[in-house]
């Protein structure tokens, strides 16, 4: 049963609109093919070597290096020493300094990770952590190198045409369409739509007296002045209350000629598949326009810079943190072990110097000798370049990426 407005035709007819919209999407939904299971996100992959078991390792330094100088002050290699190619070598005290520049390497790694969060807070006298206390650097510099490197419209856009989404969605546009105009509910449903429309509008006082109006204006163009028109003011003048009822009811079964007329909807909706089809090319250039103006349009400067933004510390150290846990970790740990030379050499300055400095290069020149032996038996292999797409996409101008960066930094003054 149609809602009767006699009083407000525009209502009527917003509500009749939005009510044809909305079977649209129905139906489209109803014959849209099932949405694509989005793929679940791939784990973490697999630390490269051993590199866990390293971590492992490592984290057992602090102990034992803490357990060595609690050790140093019952025994220290105590009047213990020896003779090595001349120079005599002792050895009371060296457990002790061992110890002692391990924990300070550690504790100097840990300390210089800790204050780039910490204090979150700015203190009178130790001030506060480095990326709490430059946020907005940080947030800049990411911001700048995320819209530049990683996510910016040319790379958005070559990824839309590697993928082919819009030559695909195109077809399946098309199948949808001719799937919902074949659909005899939809038609009913149509035709019940504009009957109901046709019906509230034709039923409103105004809109009655509107078309009356018009069509005397039209009526008295075509009579003209003369005989024709003498007669019909001849007629009106006598019979003016009849002419006016007369017309009203030609107006009032104009609703019955809609219906009639709505027989020829399926006539006119069996053409439309073809002439969707025949139009797909420019369809897809025009959607193909419109989504690249939609990404030549997004700032991921200011996308990335409003995100980081909202972020307060705790959050940012915790994004810190999670990228980048296990590497702080190791180097932490790492700290122990370069103290531990470190304290070789504050023993024998001069030859633990040289001890070390003979051992470095001779690590670095085999690992560059293996290294270069495995690039000649495994060259790099060669990446083909990727097929062009099979349709020309319209590039749109864009600010160069240099230019962008310079007034983007000028808008942080960097000192």
């Amino acid at each position: 049963m149609s809602t009767q407005l006699p009083n407000n035709p525009v209502e009527s007819g917003r509500k009749s609109l939005a009510k044809a919209a909305r079977l649209l999407f129905d139906y489209a939904k109803r014959h849209a093919p099932p949405p694509r299971v989005r793929p679940e996100r791939p784990n973490l992959p697999p630390a490269a070597g051993n590199y866990q078991g390293a971590i492992v390792a490592l984290k057992a330094i602090p102990f034992v290096l803490l357990a060595a100088f609690l050790l140093s002050f019952v025994w220290d290699f105590d009047g213990l020493g020896t003779t090595l190619f001349g120079l005599e070598l002792t050895f009371e005290g060296l457990m002790r300094t061992l110890a002692v520049g391990g924990l300070i390497g550690f504790g100097t790694n840990w300390l210089a990770i800790k204050m780039l969060f910490h204090p979150r807070e700015k203190r009178a006298l130790v001030g506060q952590g480095l990326i709490p206390a430059q946020r907005e650097r940080v947030i800049h510099r990411l911001a700048v190198a995320v819209s530049e490197k990683l996510i910016n419209p040319d790379a958005i856009r070559r990824k839309i045409e590697e993928s082919q989404i819009i030559p695909r969605y195109r077809e399946v546009s098309v199948g949808v369409a001719r799937r919902v105009i074949e659909d005899p509910n939809f038609r009913d449903d149509l035709r019940s739509v504009v009957a109901d429309y046709a019906k509230d509008a034709l039923g409103s006082p105004s809109v009655r007296k509107q078309i009356v109006d018009f069509t005397i204006e039209k009526i008295e163009g075509a009579a003209g002045s003369g005989f024709t028109g003498l007669a019909l003011k001849a007629y009106r003048a006598v019979g003016e209350d009849d002419f006016l009822r007369r017309l009203d009811l030609a107006v009032q079964a104009l609703p019955e000629a809609v219906d009639k007329g709505l027989d020829t909807l399926d006539l006119k909706l069996d053409l439309l598949p073809d002439l969707i089809e025949r139009n797909a090319d420019e369809l897809e250039q025009w959607a193909t326009r419109a989504i690249l103006d939609i990404v030549d349009r997004i700032d991921t400067y200011e996308l990335v810079r409003d995100s980081m933004r909202r972020f307060d510390e705790y959050q940012l150290e915790d994004l810190v943190m999670k990228t980048s846990n296990e590497q702080m970790q190791y180097i932490q740990y790492l700290g122990g072990v370069l103290g531990v030379f470190g304290g070789f050499v504050i023993w024998q300055p001069v030859w633990a110097t040289l001890v070390l400095s003979i051992i470095v290069l001779g690590v670095w020149g085999v690992d560059e000798m293996l290294t270069r032996k495995r690039r000649e038996q495994h060259p790099p292999n060669d990446v083909p370049p990727s097929d062009p797409p099979p349709f020309a996409l319209p590039s749109s101008p864009s600010a160069p990426i240099e230019q962008v960066s310079v007034e983007r930094e000028a808008a942080v003054r960097v000192d």
